[in-house]
């Protein structure tokens, strides 16, 4: 039953719903560009969330871009089929989200200066989170029990692998100053998370005006804005009324 749901790629689990034999190909012969902005994460780790503040920073806070264009393609996926079609029609700097570890990424990556901002979140809320996700999404196994999906979870035998796994090896040396590390936990407190907004735009450097920050947080990047924002892709989210709806988005 799960050989129907995913495809393997280098031993990582990926949903055919949103990946294919082409789009790896695609992904491996990628042109990253020097001016390209990654944000890489484990699933269920605050990716949505990045997919809005990265184009707020890129665009010195105008809200039109966040607002017009859904999310899967204003910060595409490098690995889902949609990227061959929507990549091209990005204008520099590009920004690309990836739940791809480190040593997988495009041959062109490694020789470019294409930034990273990588997002962790506690692995005990990545575990519920995507228990629950697994639960109301069709092009995913059914998880089984708690305990079940928990002993897969620690086993790496879930979508992308192992946890542990995906962040030790984004922590590189050889990135160096390439990559900000950032915490979803950090993200959820107002004050850290207009310090972080702050932090991506040294890495970045661009430069957030003060009356510009205050708005992108207030309209834009709240929990609570982020939880009922309509650019999400909702073919994805099988039970919108869920309670657990604003987990599953980010």
């Amino acid at each position: 039953m799960e050989n129907e749901k995913y495809l393997i790629y280098h031993g990582l689990m990926c949903p055919k719903e949103s990946n294919s034999e082409d789009s790896f190909k695609y992904f491996e012969n990628f042109k990253i560009n020097d001016s390209d902005v990654f944000c890489i994460s484990y699933t269920k780790s605050g990716t949505t969330w990045m997919q809005e503040i990265i184009p707020l920073v890129l665009n010195g806070g105008d809200l039109t871009p966040v607002q017009t264009i859904p999310n899967w393609d204003r910060v595409p996926w490098l690995e889902e089929t949609r990227a061959a079609v929507v990549m091209d029609k990005l204008s520099s700097p590009r920004a690309i989200v990836s739940h791809m570890p480190y040593h997988l990424m495009p041959s062109t990556f490694f020789s470019s200066k294409a930034k990273v901002i990588y997002i962790a979140r506690n692995p005990k809320d990545v575990f519920v989170s995507s228990f629950h996700f697994h639960n109301m999404s069709s092009f995913l196994y059914n998880p089984g029990t708690f305990e079940e999906f928990a002993d897969k979870l620690l086993a790496g035998q879930v979508i992308f692998g192992k946890w542990t796994d995906h962040m030790k090896s984004w922590r590189n040396p050889d990135l160096e100053d390439r990559i900000l590390y950032i915490t979803y936990e950090e993200l959820i407190q107002v004050i850290s998370l207009s310090r972080e907004v702050h932090l991506i735009c040294l890495l970045l450097y661009y430069c957030l005006l003060p009356q510009n920050l205050l708005q992108c947080l207030t309209t834009s990047l709240s929990p609570e804005k982020l939880s009922c924002f309509v650019w999400v892709n909702m073919h994805y989210a099988i039970m919108v009324k869920s309670v657990y709806f604003h987990t599953f988005l980010i």
